[in-house]
């Protein structure tokens, strides 16, 4: 079985894809960022008046992040222990990794699932770090 997931819980993708798709008992989510759903605002960013970034919180990003995640995962009835594999992939990778990692510790309590995490030059848009996931659906949604 498989079937696309598309949800107004997480932030509309940039592209022309879904928030997700099954593929028997997989799930593979598209890359997700910080965007606020609804809105698209990026939390903690700081733009000047030509709309370059000069600042942003990258904590803030993160929680986001993850709160997109859990509503991509909820909406396809999967939850966030489901996880098996994460990709991270983050625009200043000597910044930001260590608070990356101390928030991941956090969120991810109990879940063991692979991670990758990659430096890059940048995002489609101004967010400093994405999430491409891959989880185990539970049996109850098989």
């Amino acid at each position: 079985m498989s079937g696309i997931i598309r949800t107004d819980a997480a932030p509309a993708p940039v592209g022309a894809y879904p928030h997700a798709r099954r593929v028997g008992d997989l799930l593979f989510l598209s890359g997700v960022g910080p965007r606020q759903p609804g809105s698209n605002a990026i939390p903690g960013n700081v733009c000047d008046e030509h709309g370059q970034l000069v600042a942003y919180d990258f904590e803030a990003q993160c929680r986001q992040v993850f709160a997109n995640v859990r509503a991509v995962l909820t909406a396809s009835g999967a939850a966030w222990a489901d996880l098996v594999d994460v990709t991270v992939f983050l625009t200043d990778m000597q910044r930001d990794f260590a608070t990356y990692n101390r928030l991941y510790a956090e969120y991810f309590v109990g879940v063991d699932a692979c991670r990758t995490t990659l430096g890059i030059s940048a995002l489609p848009t101004l967010i400093a770090i994405e999430l491409k996931c891959i989880a185990a659906l539970p049996a109850a949604t098989r």
